[in-house]
Order: C-alpha cells, then sequence, then structure tokens
C-alpha cells in the first residue's frame, strides 16, 4: 500500500514542530480577493491588485526581527504569486527572514442540502497538481477552513461527518505531496450558546474528526490542528473568565487531540487582538496536562490595528510595521504563558467579529 516514506515523514513532522517552536506562531495573511477589500473599506482603500501586493509587502518587509515570533505566513493563491516592489517572490522573501510559507488551498464553503444552513468546503477537486505547484514554489504548510456552526439543532451530525471526512481527505493529498496541512475545524462564535454548549460540541467535533484522519491513514505528526478556542456565542449574557476558557479549551484537548500531533495554532475567531492574546496566554499558563505546542494563527487578530496604522498611504508603513511587530511580539509571549497585558490603543481591543464570518 502507498503510505508516505520515512524521508516525507521525517519533513512532515520538522515542518509542523517549526511552525510550533515555543514563542512562535503564524500570521494568516490567506483572505481571499473580496474579503481584502472588506479590509480595505474601512481605511478608504481601493481593492486593486497593486494595493494588496504593497499591504502584503509591508508585512512581509518587517524587521527580521519578526521571526522570532512568526514562525509562518500562510498565503492566498494571488499572493504566492506576487513579489517586492523590488521584483523579490514573496515566498522567497519570507524564507530568507527565516519565515515558514504556507498557503490556503480550500476553494470556500458551499451549503449543504437539506440543513439548517450548514456548509461543507469544496475544492478537492485538481488539488493534488495544485499542493505540488505550490511545493515546488516553496510552501511547506497548507491550510483548509471548514465551518460548523451551534444551536438550532446543529452542528447535524451530516455537517459532523461531512466536514470531518472532506479535512482528512485534505491532508491527505497534502501529505502525499509535501504539504504540512493544518486542519481546521472551526466552530463559529455566532449565537448565544454557552461556554459549556461549546465544550460539547468541541469534542463531539474533533472527536470525528480524529477517527476520520485516522480512516485515511493520515500521519499526525505531521499535522497541525487549527481549532477554535472553547468560547460562548457572542450573545451569550453569561460571562466567563480566561481562565475558564483556558480550563475548558485544554479540557476539550485531553478527551480528543491524540498526542502524536505537535501542536495547536488557534484561530482568533472574531475576538479583538487583546482579547485572542490574553485567552492564549491564560491557554499557555493553565496547570493541566498538555502534550501540544498551543499557539496562535491569527489574521484580524494580528492586522486590525496594522490595517488602521497603514491607512493605505506608503508614507505610514513603518508605523503600520511596528504595530505588527508588537502585536506578533504579545502573542509570541502568550504562546510561553507569559503575556502580562497592555493597554488598550487603536483597533486592539476593538471586536473583530462577523457574523457568518467567510474568507
Amino acid at each position: 500500500m502507498p503510505y508516505l516514506t520515512e524521508e516525507q515523514k521525517k519533513e512532515l513532522a520538522a515542518t509542523a514542530r517549526a511552525i510550533v517552536a515555543p514563542g512562535k506562531g503564524l500570521l494568516a495573511a490567506d483572505e481571499s480577493t473580496g474579503t481584502i477589500g472588506k479590509r480595505f473599506a474601512p481605511i478608504n482603500t481601493e481593492n486593486t491588485e497593486e494595493n494588496r501586493r504593497a499591504y502584503r509587502e509591508l508585512l512581509f518587509t518587517t524587521d527580521k526581527s519578526v521571526a522570532k515570533y512568526i514562525s509562518g505566513v500562510i498565503l492566498y493563491d494571488e499572493t504566492f504569486r506576487q513579489s517586492t516592489k523590488g521584483g523579490k517572490r514573496f515566498v522567497d522573501l519570507l524564507k530568507e527572514t527565516g519565515i515558514l510559507s504556507g498557503i490556503k488551498v480550500d476553494k470556500g464553503v458551499v451549503q449543504l442540502l437539506g440543513t439548517n444552513e450548514e456548509t461543507t468546503t469544496q475544492g478537492l477537486d485538481g488539488m493534488a497538481e495544485r499542493c505540488k505547484e505550490y511545493y515546488d514554489g516553496g510552501c511547506r504548510f497548507a491550510k483548509w477552513r471548514c465551518v460548523l456552526k451551534i444551536g438550532a439543532g446543529r452542528p447535524s451530525q451530516l455537517a459532523i461527518i461531512e466536514n470531518a471526512n472532506v479535512l482528512a481527505r485534505y491532508a491527505s493529498i497534502c501529505q502525499l505531496n509535501g504539504l504540512c496541512p493544518i486542519v481546521e475545524p472551526e466552530i463559529l462564535t455566532d449565537g448565544d450558546h454557552t461556554l459549556e454548549e461549546c465544550m460539547a460540541t468541541s469534542e463531539k467535533v474533533l472527536a470525528a474528526v480524529y477517527k476520520a484522519l485516522s480512516d485515511h491513514n493520515v500521519y499526525l505528526e505531521g499535522t497541525l490542528l487549527k481549532p477554535n478556542m472553547v468560547l460562548p456565542g457572542v450573545q451569550c449574557t453569561k460571562k466567563y473568565t480566561p481562565e475558564q476558557v483556558a480550563e475548558s479549551t485544554v479540557t476539550v484537548f485531553q478527551r480528543t487531540l491524540p498526542v502524536a500531533v505537535p501542536g495547536v495554532t488557534f484561530l482568533s475567531g472574531g475576538q479583538s487582538e487583546i482579547a485572542a492574546t490574553t485567552h492564549l496566554n491564560a491557554i499557555n499558563a493553565y496547570k493541566g496536562t498538555k502534550p501540544w505546542g498551543l499557539t496562535f494563527s491569527y489574521g484580524r487578530a494580528l492586522q486590525a490595528s496594522v490595517l488602521k496604522a497603514w491607512g493605505g498611504k506608503p508614507e505610514n508603513v513603518k508605523a503600520a510595521q511596528d504595530v505588527l511587530l508588537h502585536r506578533a511580539k504579545c502573542n509570541g509571549l502568550a504562546a510561553l504563558g507569559k503575556y502580562e497585558g497592555e493597554e488598550s490603543a487603536g483597533a486592539a481591543d476593538e471586536s473583530l467579529f462577523v457574523a457568518n464570518h467567510q474568507y
């Protein structure tokens, strides 16, 4: 049977471990063309290819010390093909800085027939060929996002099983083509569900995901998990402390996440920048058994203040890069459980929640 070679396993595992190295995490810069337009709109910046390229160049040319906190960057297909104004490919620039390049390979969510607005994720067709191109072009890991909801009978068993299987198939294709798969079953914070309800649903979803990964012969040591933190819905009236979030999140992992998985790169899920950092710190400071690296893979929670500081103006590039460096450092400290808080400033304390978030 065509299993991975020892050499393939060694490379995949090394990539996974490098991504979750102590004090480091991921910058998710894989917004689609439509989504980056939504980010540009509040700063009155036109959504053109050149503006998208210029903004990504701003991110990737931040002082090289950012590599102390950022182990990798998730790219979108357009960004994978772009270069700096001076002609250097972004993938090559990141490599020289000591940062791994990853790639978003899914093609968005589509409705599941007969469900209450539940979805699966498309993009498996032709994915092997795309993965080979991305690997040959310098990428070493990939990401695929599935979305589940809580409330009104959701998530249904159909949605759980379908999304678990599509994540497993994606992971299998990635590994056959040299890319370390980041498995992302996101449970949205839309709704009024409690922390306890999110905990129960997260357990059920992750149990199904790891059963599917096992069924598909995925090499767990060469994978990472990108889940939601266990959080109440944004409309839940009951308030919970960061310590309660941490205990619930770690407990879910203790019950479902194999020790073979090197680590977890949390999504921020619409939390404010400071809330996402605070919760990550609480998770790492929690005293329970945690045999995995527990770090960040943030998009909005690393970029909201950066975008605001930039405002689409070339003269603001350095100020925006300083903001990115600060946010990366804060999250690097949180990944070690050493973040001591900060004063809210700019967009750092603003909610980044978007209902039924897609990108």
